[in-house]
């Protein structure tokens, strides 16, 4: 859940008792950090993993689960104890929710109240105006999550009760339900999806698990407002994420299906309606959920390409899933649009978005790619791999997605640490991480205007 305004505030300056400047970045990235090195410890430990795991690789694991990507250095299924993988689906639920919502939840339960400064990050968080009330959001977004979940754990168990036993499987039904709400991608089984790729159950089950996850909480939010008012009542945000969803899945689709039915290696071998499941699938969990029903290495370029663009595109603000954002990815276009028809105003749904969210969300891009160019770069050096199974890999951590061309397993300790960072940045927001570097300074103070010549 990226955790930067969404009306295109600058994070305020605080200072605490001691003189000392605390950005509301640096709150969130610290955050983040205090929950992910005693979680990697934690993963060490033999209580928790059958074999021991080095703190690089649990430090992969944990980033993993908390950014909810779902690369994994080792197998998740048979790598770790029952407490392990219990470790796994709480990290998980924690990354899904993000830091400020949890936080809120626990002082809850505890009869505490949440200072005004934790109730304005919280708001923040879930992308809510200051007039919410927080106490009952939040009461929402946990029954809603516990709903889906519950929903979802019961769907798979029938599927999974029958093969694997009672016990293990409403196990890996309730762990494959918390993983793919929260856009995670783990699964206990060494192939993923690949064994279920004809089983419309297990993938239309998982499938819209993650796409309720990846809609957002704002957007969970306002359709529960709204009621039955109808669509142009809604946020205008809203609209963008319910319009724009449908569309990604349905081009997604078709593009999959058109590139790789002839292929021996990932559709051929499978009826028509096996074929059009598995490209829905592959299109739904490009968008940062990280389960593949195919073998994701064996993609023709072309698809593959497909792939990088829905990963880096993303899921909904304020979602369990990562990227630069649906609504940034459209206003984007819009924009650029708007400008080639030399309109002043970018207008979506008879609705003008301020300049300030244009100028966002086209620092967001570039800022994205500033730092996944920097990434790929490093990957280069330190690993003996492709061009494109790099950037794959690179952008399949950076946006959260966690399906893997091969590369991951066999990442050299540097390569692990560099997608450590990635997948780190990828959850917190790239905004975030160049607010706490840049220090915001903000002026009244404006120079005179001069022409540039671009283009």
């Amino acid at each position: 859940m990226s955790i930067i305004p969404n009306r295109g505030t600058i994070f305020p300056i605080k200072t605490n008792k001691h003189g000392k400047r605390w950005s509301e970045p640096k709150i969130i990235f610290f955050s983040f950090l205090a929950i992910l090195l005693p979680s990697a410890i934690l993963l060490t430990l033999p209580f928790f993993s059958i074999s021991g795991l080095s703190f690089t690789d649990a430090l992969f694991t944990a980033t993993s689960a908390i950014s909810v990507t779902g690369l994994g250095v080792v197998d998740t299924g048979s790598h770790f104890t029952f407490s392990g993988k219990v470790l796994l689906m709480l990290l998980m639920q924690i990354g899904g929710l993000g830091q400020m919502t949890l936080s809120a939840v626990l002082l809850y339960m505890f009869g505490l109240r949440l200072s005004l400064r934790q109730q304005a990050l919280t708001k923040e968080a879930l992308g809510q105006d200051k007039f919410i009330n927080i106490r009952r959001l939040v009461k929402h977004i946990i029954i809603f999550v516990l709903i889906a979940e519950l929903i979802g754990m019961f769907f798979l168990a029938l599927r999974w009760v029958p093969e694997l036993g009672w016990k293990e499987g409403l196990f890996s039904a309730l762990f494959h339900s918390i993983s793919a709400f929260n856009n995670a991608g783990f699964s206990l089984f060494s192939d993923s999806l690949m064994s279920y790729v004809s089983d419309p159950l297990v993938n239309i089950t998982i499938a819209m698990l993650f796409i309720c996850g990846g809609l957002g909480f704002t957007v969970i939010s306002d359709l529960n407002r709204n009621g039955h008012k109808g669509f142009r009542f809604l946020q205008l945000h809203t609209k963008i994420m319910l319009v724009a969803t449908p569309c990604l899945l349905l081009i997604g689709t078709v593009l999959f299906w058109l590139l790789e039915h002839n292929n021996p290696n990932t559709l051929a071998p499978l009826s028509t309606g096996d074929q059009w499941l598995a490209a829905f699938f592959q299109s739904a969990t490009a968008r940062t959920a990280g389960f593949n029903s195919i073998d994701i290495s064996q993609l023709t370029q072309p698809a593959f390409l497909i792939m990088i663009i829905l990963m880096l595109i993303g899921a909904g603000s304020t979602s369990t899933g990562g990227g630069i954002k649906v609504s940034t990815f459209v206003v984007a276009v819009v924009a650029t649009w708007s400008f080639l028809r030399q309109q002043n105003h970018v207008s979506l749904f008879k609705r003008t978005v301020p300049s300030q969210t244009v100028t966002k969300c086209l620092a967001i891009i570039v800022v994205s790619g500033i730092i996944l160019t920097a990434a790929m770069f490093l990957l280069m050096i330190t690993e003996k791999a492709p061009f494109e199974q790099v950037m794959f890999e690179t952008i399949s951590a950076f946006a959260t997605v966690g399906v893997t061309a091969g590369l991951t397993a066999n990442l050299s300790e540097p390569g692990k640490l560099i997608m450590v960072v990635v997948m780190v940045i990828g959850r917190i927001g790239p905004l975030t991480l160049a607010y706490m570097l840049a220090r915001p300074k903000p002026t009244l103070l404006k120079y005179p205007e001069d022409n540039v010549f671009a283009g």
